[in-house]
């Protein structure tokens, strides 16, 4: 059942994305543009709720940063969130991650029924990934960008909910933090936010241009204007001043920070004694597995930037959770191409299954964020929130 509907996903990946041809193909993209023109209307008419106060924000007395994008996926954002999250821990701000948890498991159901009568509500509190000082739910009940982020930041809490005003709250009176962090939050209107940090993807701006379910834009391109730092993401050393002339069509005032995911080192996956250095890569067979949104991206930068020879390229959709038997099989697939080792990326290594030994290493490729450009708005805008002249009202949605 999984796998038929891992195919279906695949399958409608490719009609969106105008990588199947055919009648079948044809047609259903012409259904899904019918359906992004009542997606369009839904949209803003929720956006007019809310600036129209016909629907209410809430406030939590806290400092509330967003961090989303505009398309669905593909651009990086998980990077960002870190960063921001450690520069304002290391300025003294008591931060906490807020995060959907995007295909993680609830909780088991006696601990569900224990929050549930003996609780101060009926309501089951959010899940706390990390209180800060560490670890406290596996990556499949937290979701393996959460667990990610609260494995790599410590003395920062990552709290999980749909709910998100729930979440806040909570990170707020039981764990005493003062700055929330909105993990992919740009279209969660729930939640008053001082600032608004979205991410453009260099290669694809605005997607393919369409709307969902058409396309892979979640809004249209004129809602960048709620932007107030924009992250141009996936920049080299080429001019991006066409790009940035677009963007400012759109949004005139926010600063833009150009930036690029920059490979830092190798981890094994399951030997954390055995980290290489970037150099280890170049002019070896690789083969890469990976379940992200744009694979190309991953892969790119271990052929082009990093020199390897990938000779087996196994890809999987967005946050698939892997079985044993995947992993055997692609492991088996490298070692049969004569492959030196297994490259994946940070996020689907917390998706693998445990091994005490692997037929070939498996390493992860750990990326930063690293701002080329702009870098002085980035530190001005964390220079205000951790050194504030004095309180300033809380941004109301506009």
């Amino acid at each position: 059942m999984g796998e038929r509907l891992d195919s279906l996903e695949q399958f409608g990946i490719e009609v969106i994305l105008n990588r199947r041809g055919g009648f079948r193909a044809g047609m259903l993209r012409g259904l899904l543009s019918g359906l992004s023109g009542l997606f369009h209307g839904v949209v803003q008419g929720r956006l007019a709720l809310f600036r129209n106060r016909l629907k209410t924000d809430h406030y939590l007395g806290a400092m509330v940063l967003s961090v989303g994008n505009l398309t669905v996926g593909g651009t990086g954002k998980t990077p960002v969130v870190e960063m921001l999250a450690r520069r304002l821990h290391a300025e003294g701000r008591r931060v906490a991650v807020l995060s959907r948890g995007y295909k993680s498991r609830s909780l088991p159901l006696p601990q569900r029924l224990l929050h549930q009568f003996t609780g101060r509500t009926v309501e089951s509190p959010p899940r706390v990934v990390s209180d800060g000082s560490g670890l406290k739910l596996d990556s499949l009940t937290a979701g393996d960008e959460p667990y990610m982020l609260a494995k790599n930041l410590p003395g920062v809490a990552v709290v999980v909910d749909k709910d998100r005003v729930k979440a806040g709250r909570y990170a707020v009176k039981e764990l005493g933090c003062d700055t929330l962090i909105l993990d992919d939050g740009l279209q969660y209107l729930k939640l008053r936010r001082r600032l608004d940090v979205v991410l453009v993807d260099r290669s694809a701006p605005f997607g393919n241009e369409h709307l969902l379910p058409r396309g892979t834009l979640r809004e249209p391109p004129r809602n960048l204007r709620r932007a107030s730092h924009i992250f141009l993401t996936k920049c080299g050393d080429q001019s991006n001043e066409e790009i940035i002339q677009r963007l400012r069509q759109h949004n005139r005032t926010a600063s833009i920070l150009e930036c690029r995911h920059r490979p830092v080192y190798l981890q094994n996956v399951y030997d954390p004694e055995d980290r290489q250095e970037l150099a280890f890569m170049e002019g070896k067979k690789v083969a890469t597995i990976s379940g992200i949104a744009v694979p190309e991206s991953f892969e790119n930068i271990i052929d082009q930037q990093l020199g390897a020879n990938i000779v087996v390229r196994r890809r999987f959709t967005d946050h698939h959770r892997y079985t044993e038997d995947e992993i055997d099989e692609a492991i088996l697939r490298a070692d049969d191409k004569l492959a030196h080792f297994v490259v994946t990326t940070e996020k689907d290594a917390v998706r693998f299954p445990a091994f005490e030994k692997t037929l070939l290493p498996v390493y992860f490729l750990r990326i930063e964020i690293e701002v080329l450009r702009g870098a002085e708005a980035l530190d001005e805008c964390v220079g205000r929130i951790c050194h504030p002249q004095g309180a300033a009202p809380p941004m109301k949605f506009a």
